[in-house]
């Protein structure tokens, strides 16, 4: 989540015990499958609040199968001046209640705010309404009590403690910003759509663990961006893909393709997007986050002079993917190299500036014309090409002149190199956990996508495209969405050009 929600590089997340405001009984969470994922972007800001936002998230970062890929329908936008994140809706409980969630790669646990919760929002500023889990109103929901072997396993891994007054499983998430939330481990059911063959969607529900949040403090009371809890798709064994995974419900790989341009939008499923250009670096090894082996930066095709030790990983050092960053952070010793490099490639027409501290530039034509390209190259041989949109940030005008900023970061050398959405954005993203690897392709995300449902590959269905909002209170931004999406598969069936 951008500004929070990324559960700390190296000693971030401090999970310590968290005293109930409320009984178990009364609060808890639930799941669900095809779920419309929005980005929304409330308000403009300058540059300088976007970068204190992701410096605050990361200072906290934290086989086969025989069931069904889940297919998540993504609106929203990726204006670069705005403050932007990605929701989803999911629905918890017997009978269901639906929540806003924040979608979040840097973390582990989906939690949601309860009816108890003390000194949570009750408005939003990204124009979703607010909602409260109410456990007692839920026929399937059970607290967790300490004697649970899951609370007991996750007390054994610093990731819950023991509330002996209440005998219930409990959590406290603390960020380095001051902001936080306290909460209890609960189970319920969570509904969702899955896709099961070519033709057939299911409506399919599974029990699954979750937090329920009974206080929240620091800037998680903000309402200007305030949503109902996060999601975390990290590869704890309690992040949402490792549970259904782990009980064949879905395949052990999600992936995502983020739409920077125009209205935005985008497509996330829980399965493998299919495409032959899609090339793949492995992760690496016993990490708590999508850690990567960066090696190399290269501007026009020439290489940088970087130290590859740089981004080794090690401690707090490294190379992380984070789908919740809105910028991209570099560490100084590789950043200065490639800034010089941009520089030194740009026509003589463009002035180079320097705006509160970042490299900017004024120019007055487009940015393919005098921009060139940056590489950045992993192990495996696997290349990511940056476009001059894909690593620069338009920031207004200056005396007539179009002004744009390298949306890169600089960090200390023992820091993390972090690729949020700037870099992400207009790519497909496919984090297979199966194989430990990670890949990616350019590719317009406003269209569809094959997405395998089988492990060998030999059958694949069409994405993006199959759900269909199960919510009154959906907004006019889902239901046009979606009157969209059914008009192109329409369209494409008749053509005879959908593969299903």
């Amino acid at each position: 989540m951008a500004g929070r929600g990324f559960l700390a590089m190296a000693a971030v997340v401090a999970l310590a015990a968290a005293a109930a405001a409320a009984s178990a009984s009364t609060d808890g969470v639930g799941f669900q499958r095809a779920l419309p994922l929005e980005r929304a972007f409330p308000v403009k800001e300058d540059l300088e609040v976007t970068k204190a936002r992701d410096r605050a998230r990361h200072a906290r970062m934290l086989q086969s199968f025989s069931g069904g890929i889940v297919d998540f329908a993504v609106g929203g936008t990726s204006d670069p001046y705005a403050v932007g994140l990605y929701y989803t809706k999911v629905r918890l409980g017997s009978p269901p209640q639906e929540f806003n969630v924040q979608i979040d790669t840097g973390s582990d646990i989906l939690w949601v705010t309860c009816s108890s919760c003390n000194d949570c929002p009750q408005n939003s500023g990204l124009g979703i309404p607010l909602n409260f889990f109410n456990g007692a109103s839920s026929s399937t929901f059970s607290p967790m009590s300490c004697s649970d072997s899951i609370c007991a396993s996750i007390v054994q891994s610093a990731s819950a403690e023991c509330d002996s007054g209440s005998n219930q499983c409990a959590y406290s998430f603390k960020y380095g910003d001051g902001s936080g939330t306290t909460g209890l481990y609960v189970s319920d059911v969570l509904y969702f759509d899955t896709v099961l063959g070519t033709s057939l969607i299911a409506n399919s529900s599974a029990p699954i663990v979750f937090g329920c949040s009974t206080s929240l403090f620091g800037d998680l009371t903000d309402s200007d961006r305030a949503v109902d809890g996060i999601f975390g798709f990290g590869q704890n064994s309690l992040s949402v893909i490792s549970q259904l995974s782990s009980r064949r419900i879905t395949p052990k790989v999600f992936s995502h393709c983020l739409k920077g341009e125009g209205s935005g939008g985008g497509i996330l499923v829980l399965g493998e997007i299919l495409d032959p250009r899609i090339v793949y670096t492995p992760l690496v090894p016993s990490q708590p986050h999508y850690n990567l082996h960066l090696q190399s930066i290269a501007v026009n095709g020439q290489l940088l002079p970087i130290d590859q030790g740089l981004f080794s990983t090690s401690g707090n050092r490294g190379t992380i993917i984070d789908s919740g960053t809105t910028l991209a952070y570099l560490v100084e010793g590789a950043y200065d190299p490639l800034v010089a490099a941009i520089t030194g490639a740009i026509s003589p027409s463009v002035r180079p500036i320097t705006s509160k501290g970042n490299q900017c530039y004024l120019l007055s034509t487009s940015l393919a014309e005098v921009f060139p390209e940056v590489a950045l190259n992993f192990a495996g041989g696997a290349s990511m090409v940056l476009r001059p949109i894909d690593y620069l940030v338009h920031m207004g005008f200056v005396d007539g002149a179009t002004m744009w900023c390298v949306g890169f970061l600089k960090v200390p050398n023992q820091g993390t190199t972090i690729l949020g959405d700037l870099v992400l954005k207009d790519k497909i993203f496919v984090y297979d956990l199966i194989h430990q690897r990670i890949g990616w392709a350019a590719y317009d995300c406003s269209l569809s996508v094959n997405v395998s449902i089988t492990s060998g590959k030999d059958e694949y269905v069409n994405a993006g495209q199959l759900s269909v909002s199960r919510s009154s209170s959906t907004g006019e931004i889902f239901r046009a969405m979606h009157r969209y999406y059914g008009a192109l598969v329409l369209r494409l069936l008749l053509l005879g050009i959908l593969c299903l």
